[in-house]
């Protein structure tokens, strides 16, 4: 006589949170300053005013973007602003920094925002594996919202777990 195999984990009270899920669609990209200096390093307000002016800023529209200098130029603290009047009305979000910046941001408000009753007093599990790039800053801001109400925090497949947390009796 056989035996069932009987799958544990889908019976088990165990929630998988995989930051994937999360994950926004749109394209991320860099909006080098350094492009619109004279030989990359001096910014002319006259001349920078006027690019800003006339610069498409629609192909950008529904967009994440990094505000970055690829140049060792200093960068006066209004042309990161200057900049921002004109992506922030067709942008996704804007930061100044690079891609990877940008990616821990978008992160940080995905799980801000996050509604976490379902997660009170259970047993979660934080995916490990995923096809897109999820910043680790974001599984760290998502443990610092889940410690104070999780069960248990574990890292990684339901069948493989690494525990990070329980919570003591």
């Amino acid at each position: 006589m056989k035996e069932k195999i009987v799958n544990r984990v889908t019976k088990s009270n165990l929630i998988t949170i995989d930051l994937e899920d999360f994950y926004p669609l749109g394209e991320r990209v860099v909006f080098d300053i350094s492009n619109w200096l004279e030989q990359g390093f001096i910014l002319k307000e006259m001349n920078f005013r006027e690019k800003v002016l006339n610069h498409d800023w629609n192909q950008y529209s529904d967009k994440f973007v990094a505000i970055a200098c690829t140049t060792d130029a200093i960068i006066p603290s209004w042309a990161y602003l200057l900049i921002a009047t004109k992506l922030s009305p067709v942008t996704k979000k804007i930061v100044v920094g690079n891609l990877e910046l940008l990616e821990t941001v978008i992160f940080q408000d995905i799980i801000s925002s996050l509604d976490t009753s379902i997660y009170i007093d259970k047993p979660l599990i934080i995916k490990g594996c995923s096809n897109k790039a999820i910043p680790v800053t974001a599984s760290v801001h998502l443990i610092e919202k889940l410690l104070p109400i999780a069960k248990n925090i574990m890292f990684g497949e339901a069948c493989s777990t690494v525990p990070l947390y329980k919570r003591k009796k």
